[in-house]
């Protein structure tokens, strides 16, 4: 007989921000770090607009780095993300890692591996099961960034508040509400695609 599927269950928050901002998302076993890094995009409500990057310690201990070498910036420590297998790295006697995206604002996630898991026969994977808050808009500064866009937003008062939600509105399809997110609302791309549109628009 085959082996059973498998699926990785995380629990991936955002660092620095309080309350705190989470999603659950389930994935194939056979997820490469690309794979995973898209799927976070998704679930979180990032554009996927900035360069990422996966921090794992392996069994001996040492960092190691997944996520887009540049060979421009001397980026030799960094692994090419599609290469590399997430169950090669990840296990639940080392469930923690970290995943960063936009070295600028420098949104750092804590991401924690729950289970591993027998898939369901009639589920579709990537999936979001859980999930609290909206995700920052991109780009408004990091997580004390936001915080302060937070407080400009809840001071109709605010001097800057006109141009503040100006600015947040035009970032998003719908007015941004911090508070809102529904787990079946999540839309997961295709990795290949993804990594396709990725690379030949950078060539």
């Amino acid at each position: 007989m085959p082996p059973k599927k498998q699926v990785y269950q995380f629990k991936v928050t955002l660092k620095d921000v309080k309350p705190p901002i989470w999603r659950r998302i389930q994935v194939p076993s056979t997820y490469s770090f690309w794979d995973l890094h898209v799927a976070i995009q998704d679930a979180m409500g990032w554009l996927d607009c900035h360069l990422h990057e996966f921090r794992v310690k392996d069994v001996s201990g040492q960092m190691l780095s997944f996520g887009i070498p540049d060979e421009d910036f001397g980026d030799d420590d960094i692994l090419p993300g599609w290469k590399h297998k997430i169950s090669k790295y990840l296990s639940l006697v080392r469930p923690t890692f970290e995943y960063v995206y936009d070295f600028g604002d420098d949104w750092r996630h804590k991401v924690e591996l729950e289970a591993v898991l027998p898939a369901e026969p009639k589920a579709t994977y990537p999936c979001c099961i859980k999930g609290k808050r909206a995700c920052p808009p991109e780009d408004c500064g990091g997580p004390w960034g936001y915080e302060e866009l937070l407080q400009v937003l809840g001071d109709p008062a605010h001097a800057g508040y006109e141009d503040m939600k100006a600015w947040v509105d035009s970032m998003k399809e719908e007015a941004f509400d911090p508070e809102a997110f529904d787990p079946s609302s999540v839309e997961f791309w295709n990795p290949k695609e993804r990594f396709d549109l990725a690379f030949n628009d950078a060539m």
